[in-house]
């Protein structure tokens, strides 16, 4: 037996333990995805209690990054105790088996083949890599983004004007959102500016938590001949989605938001036969073909790759329907109770809403008041927020829940706002 195949093999007995010892977990032993109703405080403290999570504050702020359940935390420092442990001895011959397998099972949940992701070491590096290899440019063309997308992929969008000798053109996202009215924003945004042909599209933005309609906004991009990269940082995981049924080419996301896998591991994903439309990574050049051959990220965290089956199989446990019914319950709870009271920045249109929600007191729209309204609720109440601006109808401050965020928790937010605004 040669020494790959016995690589293969030992890869493939250490994931078949890994997969009995999580059917010993708690998080194993929750309901089917199917069965669990967003408002059942039973199961969702069961759910709850597969995290620790400080007591300081009322964390309502998990957008930065994911906690990790305990097992993936527990797992994770095993993997890395190991890694350490038996060094390059262990990562020059048996990690890249292993490497394969977690790409294997992440393509599987994405709805895609394996060979159309790599991993990188977050969502930002996915988009960057996206953004500077596409080399459909031509000098003259033009390229499209809007408030919502995040601070570095505009100013990414920015650089693409001398580095590919383009024009940039932003857009504002109507405020409020209709469902519609996103669709036609673009729509009218592309027939005024016809040289465009690459298009950013944030699918939930980190501003204020809008959900675009991916699916028809990229079908109306490639009716006018304009290739779009997808930022789905905040969707996978928050949202339930396969790749396919975004019908994008190019799409750039994380492990170590919502999937709560550890900090360090992102992804990026090039549609097959489009693969040839991103330029391979500085250093890359004249290696044989291949998805990775996009990327060049130097040595990573091994550890932290290897415990990304362990937070798929916490995801797929609590389930994908159950976890974006739940997170959208909780922005209910707070946001349409206090619509009208409040501005709140997201719609009552439910396919344009997830768990991560942005409001402002009436006529306060400056970052420095808004800055101040967080603050005021970390000092005086205990409640955890952040503030965010870059959008055109101003500054504002972002609510955003997590799986392991109770009721109470939004009830005390309830409570603290009915008192400022």
């Amino acid at each position: 037996m040669d020494t790959v195949r016995r690589q293969f093999i030992r890869a493939g007995l250490a994931f078949g333990m890994a997969g009995r010892a999580l059917a010993d977990t708690p998080a194993r032993r929750l309901p089917s995805d199917g069965d669990v109703s967003p408002s059942d405080d039973a199961y969702w403290r069961k759910v709850a209690s597969l995290y620790d999570v400080t007591g300081e504050v009322a964390q309502l702020e998990n957008g930065n990054f994911g906690t990790m359940a305990k097992s993936v935390a527990a797992a994770y420092a095993g993997y890395l105790g190991m890694v350490n442990r038996r060094g390059s001895y262990y990562t020059r011959r048996e990690f890249y088996p292993r490497y394969v397998g977690i790409k294997e099972r992440t393509a599987a949940v994405l709805g895609v083949a394996p060979g159309e992701i790599a991993f990188t070491r977050g969502a930002t590096e996915a988009l960057m890599t996206l953004i500077r290899g596409y080399n459909k440019l031509k000098p003259g063309d033009a390229v499209l983004y809007a408030d919502h997308d995040y601070d570095s992929t505009q100013a990414a969008f920015e650089e693409l004007k001398s580095l590919r000798n383009v024009e940039a053109v932003k857009i504002a996202l109507p405020e409020p959102a209709t469902y519609q009215g996103l669709i036609d924003a673009y729509e009218s945004a592309l027939r005024k500016n016809p040289r465009v042909r690459l298009m950013l599209l944030t699918h939930v933005s980190h501003r204020d938590g809008l959900v675009v309609p991916v699916k028809e906004i990229v079908a109306l991009a490639k009716r006018y001949g304009v290739d779009v990269i997808v930022d789905s940082a905040h969707a996978w995981g928050q949202l339930d989605f396969t790749l396919p049924e975004l019908g994008a080419d190019f799409v750039g996301l994380t492990c170590q938001k919502w999937i709560g896998a550890p900090l360090g591991v992102g992804l990026f994903y090039i549609r097959g036969e489009r693969l040839a439309d991103i330029d391979p990574a500085m250093g890359n050049e004249g290696r044989s073909e291949g998805i990775e051959t996009r990327i060049h990220t130097g040595t990573a965290n091994f550890a932290a790759f290897l415990a990304v089956p362990d937070a798929l199989a916490v995801h797929a446990a609590i389930g994908a329907r159950a976890t974006e019914r739940r997170l959208r319950f909780l922005r209910d709870r707070w946001a349409e109770a206090l619509r009208g009271r409040l501005d709140i920045l997201t719609p009552t249109d439910e396919r344009l809403t997830c768990g991560i929600t942005s409001f402002r007191l009436k006529g306060r729209t400056s970052a420095a008041e808004n800055s101040a309204l967080a603050a005021e609720l970390l000092k005086r109440f205990g409640i955890f927020t952040v503030d965010r601006s870059g959008l055109a109808g101003g500054a504002c401050v972002r609510v955003t829940p997590a799986v392991f965020t109770s009721q109470s928790d939004i009830d005390k937010l309830i409570s603290a706002l009915k008192q400022l605004a």
